[in-house]
């Protein structure tokens, strides 16, 4: 072989060889190597997706029909939940569960039952016994005042007041106008110190107390003025 095919053929041998060698390595080196997102000190994810939230737009007492209900209007965010339960806390029995509820709506109070007309058929704190409406039943611890729970995930309690009775419209008996607990005496409402309204007396107790100190101010107020008179009358003795 001459010396000029031999230099030809090896100056092809070289080419190839870096074309090959381009091929295998070219796009290893060429390619583009994706860094991990930073993350903060420590090495954890930083939540950024905010904490589910409730909130009771509307929680109305009413009187319907002389039927106590509870209204309400629950706002929840950061959950997909779309019903909610309702759990009425009783501080020292079994509680009362109302579960998979629509977000608003109302409900029948503890204790008080309709006929399939919604007409009125008992209330809490009362008994239908020999032929009368009496205090009693298991149903008192929800008047006048409970605790009651709302469950969406997340949840939140509340103190609410049994719905009062009007003139067109009576959360009590028939003939029952004033609550468990209570009793008219000369026109006046006082407390029951028997053990079956001892529960219900807090309204009346409250009521006793706020007249007792109404009393001391105002003879407190007839005091002060008779001693104003008589300054006055020292006054005029002196001119």
């Amino acid at each position: 072989m001459s010396t000029s095919r031999t230099t030809l053929w090896a100056r092809g041998l070289l080419v190839a060889g870096l074309v090959g060698a381009t091929a295998l390595v070219g796009p290893a080196a060429n390619a583009s190597v994706e860094s991990p997102e930073p993350t903060p000190a420590g090495g954890d994810y930083v939540e950024t997706t905010p904490p589910p939230t409730i909130e009771l737009t509307v929680l109305q007492p009413v009187c319907d029909g002389d039927v106590p209900y509870l209204e309400y209007d629950v706002d929840v965010t950061g959950t997909p939940n779309d019903t909610v339960t309702i759990t009425w806390l009783n501080p020292s029995g079994a509680n009362v569960v109302q579960a998979g509820l629509p977000l608003s709506g109302r409900v029948l109070w503890p204790g008080a039952t309709v006929d399939d007309a919604g007409n009125p058929t008992g209330w809490p704190g009362w008994v239908f016994e020999n032929g009368e409406w009496v205090e009693g039943g298991t149903f008192g611890w929800v008047r006048p005042t409970v605790n009651v729970l709302f469950q969406v995930n997340p949840e939140t309690t509340v103190s609410v007041d049994y719905p009062p009775s009007s003139p067109n419209c009576n959360t009590n008996p028939p003939g029952k106008t004033t609550p468990p607990g209570t009793t008219t005496v000369d026109g006046k409402v006082t407390t029951v110190s028997n053990s079956a309204g001892a529960e219900e007396s807090g309204l009346a107790a409250t009521g006793a107390t706020v007249g007792k100190f109404v009393g001391i101010g105002a003879a407190l107020l007839l005091v002060g003025g008779g001693l104003v008179l008589v300054a006055r009358r020292g006054r005029k003795s002196d001119a």
